[in-house]
């Protein structure tokens, strides 16, 4: 039996991304208890508002259209219960439990800030499930990043007051019975509480932030591969030195040229066509890449930024100003930056499955490789050895291109015309996750064409840095000669690209870590 993961003691507004990956791995997160001071303030403030005259948004009225709609102070926990029950209006697939622990820590964080008066016990439970692994099933459509998340907290909130369902070791059960096998009882909402736990962005925070990592990993990988093929290929590494990128001084340039070079030193392929090469100049999909790689790095470094904020705001509605004592109805809820960031992500991650797909098709083609025979098969004729691999790759290339384009501009009024202008961030987000899959695919299948062309440049070698990376191939994947099923050799390229095993490899035999950060 594996030991408990320790807890993550978060304190909102400096939570990290490092923190939110460790959530995604398993952690529990428990707020900083100094921050329950302000929590039992904001509360204290909202339940004086239950109990006044005077019409206060989302505690003693209706919700959106029906807002001029005033409600009884014995009729409030009914009409958050009923806030609740109404909104579970989610379809489609079932979210991934790793997203939703990652948005029920995000609403932790965001309901600590002690902004949205909610009751210390709302906090507690959520604490307890992700402690005690009860995860809510939650359906991935159904939200316009508008008003917040609106269907999937809500789908999350069912099941703190006992409603809908819930996954607990890999078994879904009532929610009802997966709180008290945990020795939890359902939650009784309180006045905003409903409306504090549905106005939100964490839906769409957490699948964007599920992609940024990827995303990070990925292009970071692309950077080894990329670095093969040049190799590869007997590309020339000029175009990598450090004086044409502080020309153009871009941070991602500069970190990716850096990590280009530090990655080839040492190749004795290299050494051996420095002198007497009759080509002038490479492809772009070589010879560009700090210029393509360092702007998508770029782009996922400002997103990082953003979806750091974001993870650490308070985006609920209406919001208690704890200093004056005032609740005021906003927009925090509106999901354009996260819907922004992702459409961004989704710009470098097709970007960088494109050059990936461009270098392969350079590497398999004898009229472009430099000498290397047709598809990389000693025996080109009677096997056909990568010719569908790079189709493989040019269909996945085209998929993601297709999903690149903007979600942020689709907006559409719902709500009666309440809500006039939505983000479309959490299916900008969603999207994500498939651009992913489909490019750690496409830079599988670089690794597995790359390395088939440094053993074929024979008996020159590769540097100690791209040596290193083969050598973990080849304990997954043999070299290619007569043809055979290559699907499973492609999955298992594919894997060691989405564990983040190329840039680990590489990094092990070299004195320093070449590979740009987020942060």
């Amino acid at each position: 039996m594996s030991a408990p993961v320790a807890s993550i003691v978060v304190s909102p507004g400096r939570v990290g991304l490092d923190d939110l990956a460790r959530v995604l791995a398993g952690a529990p997160v428990v707020l900083d208890p100094s921050f329950w001071p302000r929590v039992d303030a904001a509360s204290a403030i909202v339940a004086s508002a239950a109990r006044g005259n005077d019409p206060v948004y989302g505690i003693n009225t209706g919700f959106g259209k029906l807002a001029s709609k005033r409600i009884a102070a014995d009729q409030t926990a009914l009409l958050q219960r009923n806030l609740i029950v109404s909104h579970c209006c989610g379809v489609g697939p079932v979210t991934p439990e790793p997203i939703v622990r990652l948005m029920m820590a995000l609403k932790i964080i965001s309901l600590g800030r002690g902004a949205s008066g909610v009751r210390r016990e709302v906090i507690e439970l959520l604490q307890a499930m992700l402690a005690r692994g009860i995860c809510p099933l939650v359906p991935q459509q159904g939200s316009v990043g508008a008003s917040g998340d609106l269907a999937p907290l809500a789908h999350m909130t069912a099941a703190m007051i006992g409603e809908g369902q819930a996954c607990v070791g890999g078994k879904t059960m009532p929610a009802r019975e997966a709180l008290a096998a945990a020795g939890l009882a359902p939650l009784t909402l309180g006045p905003k509480e409903g409306l504090a736990l549905i106005n939100g962005t964490q839906f769409s925070t957490a699948y964007a932030i599920t992609g940024l990592l990827r995303a990070h990993n990925l292009l970071t990988t692309s950077l080894v591969t990329g670095a093969l093929s040049v190799d590869a290929a007997m590309a020339s590494t000029a175009p990598f030195r450090p004086e044409i990128q502080a020309l153009r001084g871009h941070a991602g340039q500069i970190a990716v040229a850096s990590a280009l070079t530090a990655l080839i030193d040492g190749s004795d392929i290299r050494q051996s066509h420095l002198e007497g090469d009759e080509r002038v100049q490479d492809p772009y999909c070589l010879r560009c890449q700090p210029q393509v790689a360092g702007a998508a790095l770029d782009l996922l470094v400002q997103a990082a930024g953003v979806l750091t904020r974001e993870a650490n705001a308070v985006t609920d509605n209406p919001l208690v100003l704890v200093e004056t004592g005032e609740i005021i109805s906003g927009g925090n809820f509106h999901a354009e930056p996260v819907a922004f960031a992702a459409d961004q992500m989704a710009l470098a991650i097709s970007e960088t499955g494109a050059i990936s797909e461009r270098r392969i098709a350079t590497l398999v083609d004898p009229a472009l490789n430099f000498g290397l025979p047709p598809f990389l098969t000693p025996e080109p004729g009677i096997n056909s050895g990568f010719m569908i691999a790079e189709v493989t790759a040019a269909a996945l290339y085209a998929e993601n291109k297709q999903r690149a384009a903007p979600c942020s501009i689709d907006s559409t009024p719902t709500s009666a015309n309440q809500e006039d202008h939505v983000s479309m961030a959490a299916h900008a987000a969603r999207r994500l996750s498939d651009m992913a899959d489909n490019l750690a695919a496409i830079l599988g299948i670089e690794l597995l064409v790359a390395a088939q062309g440094i053993q074929l440049r024979l008996p020159h070698l590769t540097s100690p840095a791209l040596a290193a990376v083969i050598a973990l191939l080849r304990e997954e994947v043999p070299a290619l000669g007569a043809d055979r099923y290559m699907a499973g050799d492609i999955a298992r390229a594919s894997a060691l690209v989405e564990a983040g095993a190329l840039p680990a490899a590489a990094s092990a035999v070299l004195t320093q870590n070449p590979f740009p950060m987020l942060a």
